[in-house]
């Protein structure tokens, strides 16, 4: 039994203080994020005494469980909210499914409301997906087109993830590297590193509405509107998982995305790792380990930090390289996200599909289009709020275990809203902000608000309040073409004995905890070269 689970994430101290600042560690790591966690496990695997400080009272950082309503039955994840790019191999050499990982299949994968009441639905059998198109009355044209889109990234995908070489396991590989192993087919390439998502769409497909359902994938926790250049590759990013070793998939967890981190944190907690929460770090010192915000030293040959590297700058101070200073202070970490977490007394009713519940076992986009998007990004960019995008996921209907018997839980991730705000706060503006959430999924399910029993609205600064991500961005930093692959940072920072293992380090943002992985390796492989796999 995974005892973690049980009290979510909210593990304490396992000993004094002084009693751990008493050892001699392997290897701190600064942060209790599912990277961290990772990192953790695979590093006491293979032998390292390693301990993890957690400044917050539960693990799991932006991939936890948390009880947000005065009604204390409900059990949200506040952040990560559908799985789809927890690397299998995390999977199989932590052994998580022995740990308590279920995971559902979303099916359908998507499905888009359109407010003429017709829809588009994706789903896991392609023969429903083709009777959708059919539905739609599109052309045979932009049917073909359809397929040969989603095939185009799905070649892409075998390409970097399954062929000679696995390129998100290690370091990048560079630019020249990458052309390669894409046979330097100049369209691929325009799509890993240059193009807009509605360029693409414009490319396979002509119908409106078509565009309209499929863009979100492109912008999804970015800065950028979908007309904007590199979307494209957000869209790739999120298509380069194997879950399940079904492909580019997303599911549901049992019991939240939570149980990601626990299930995590268990495999380090069994191979002898130290996890203890509510221990702020104020200082790390290369070569020496970190001084907590009480004054103690921990001592440690290595440091970890899956903090966001410009959290690891501030703990650093002074003692950071050159380099690693240069880079942190060109990272971009302006997110335009907002999530907005609800607990309902019953599912709404979609008028695209009257009484039925099917979408809502799946993932549910609704927008006023792609147009209209771009528009909402440019007036988030102005410090104006303008939610023109939401994304919506219902935990409840394939695990009703998070809420009480009849009752469900939706999180909707949404854009655009800045960080700051050109005309008062965000606790002024709040309702504002959540107003603008009820009335778009209301254009789609009229009786929405009816169902409403709580709600949060969390914009970037309440992220990075609650969570400590700086700018509130989910992946630690954008995650665009100019900040991804060997621009995206090394879990090696070029100081001895410091080390990144959070969602700014290769690969990506996201649940994947190939970073962490990535930084196991590399610790071994710097304290004991002839060390070739984390994997024992």
């Amino acid at each position: 039994m995974n005892t973690i689970a049980e009290v979510l994430g909210e593990v304490g101290l396992p000993a004094p203080l002084s009693e751990l600042a008493s050892r001699d560690w392997d290897v701190v790591v600064v942060g209790g994020g599912h990277n961290g966690l990772a990192c953790a496990a695979y590093l006491a695997r293979a032998g390292r005494s390693v301990l993890v400080l957690e400044r917050r009272e539960r693990l799991g950082g932006a991939c936890t469980l948390e009880r947000p309503f005065e009604d204390r039955r409900f059990v949200v994840s506040p952040c990560a909210y559908v799985v789809g790019l927890l690397d299998e191999r995390v999977i199989r050499e932590l052994e998580l499914t022995r740990r308590g990982l279920e995971i559902y299949m979303a099916d359908p994968q998507l499905w888009v409301p359109f407010e003429d009441g017709g829809s588009f639905g994706q789903w896991l059998d392609d023969g429903r997906t083709q009777a959708s198109l059919d539905a739609m009355g599109l052309s045979q044209s932009d049917k073909d087109g359809y397929w040969a889109y989603e095939e185009m990234f799905d070649g892409l995908r075998r390409r970097l993830r399954m062929g000679s070489r696995d390129t998100w396991v290690g370091e990048s590989p560079t630019r020249a590297e990458l052309e390669e192993l894409l046979n330097y087919d100049q369209a691929l390439i325009d799509i890993l590193f240059e193009a807009s998502i509605a360029e693409v769409l414009d490319d396979y497909i002509s119908d409106q509405r078509l565009k309209d359902a499929l863009f979100g994938q492109g912008v999804i926790g970015t800065y950028a509107g979908p007309r904007d250049w590199g979307t494209a590759s957000i869209k790739l990013m999120h298509y380069q998982g194997d879950l399940l070793a079904q492909g580019a998939m997303w599911g549901y967890v049992r019991g939240g995305m939570g149980a990601v981190s626990f299930a995590i944190a268990n495999a380090a907690q069994d191979a002898g790792a130290v996890l203890a929460c509510g221990v702020p770090v104020a200082e790390v010192i290369p070569g020496q380990g970190v001084h907590l915000e009480d004054g103690t030293l921990v001592r440690a040959k290595a440091v970890v930090g899956n903090a966001d590297p410009k959290v690891m700058l501030r703990l650093l101070g002074d003692q950071a390289s050159a380099s690693y200073r240069s880079q942190v202070e060109g990272w971009d970490v302006r997110s335009p996200v907002v999530k907005f977490n609800a607990a309902l007394s019953r599912l709404p009713s979609w008028s695209a599909a009257p009484n039925e519940t099917f979408m809502a076992r799946g993932t549910i986009d609704v927008t006023t289009g792609l147009d209209d998007a771009q528009q909402s990004f440019q007036a988030c960019d102005r410090g104006e709020p303008a939610v023109g995008f939401g994304e919506i996921y219902v935990q409840t209907l394939h695990d009703p275990s998070p809420a009480p018997e009849g009752h469900h839980l939706l999180s909707v991730f949404g854009q655009y809203a800045p960080y700051a705000l050109n005309d008062g706060g965000w606790d002024e503006r709040r309702s504002e902000v959540a107003r603008q959430f009820i009335d778009l999924i209301g254009r789609f399910a009229p009786d929405f608000e009816d169902c409403l029993e709580h709600y949060e609205l969390l914009g970037p600064p309440d992220i990075e309040d609650r969570i400590g991500l700086t700018g509130g961005h989910i992946f630690q930093g954008e995650a665009r073409p100019d900040q991804m692959w060997e621009h995206r940072f090394s879990p090696r920072t070029g100081m001895p004995g410091v080390y990144l293992c959070g969602a700014a380090t290769h690969p990506a943002g996201s649940v994947i905890a190939l970073n962490g992985r990535n930084a196991a390796e590399a610790v071994l492989s710097d304290q004991a070269p002839e060390r070739t796999s984390v994997v024992v």
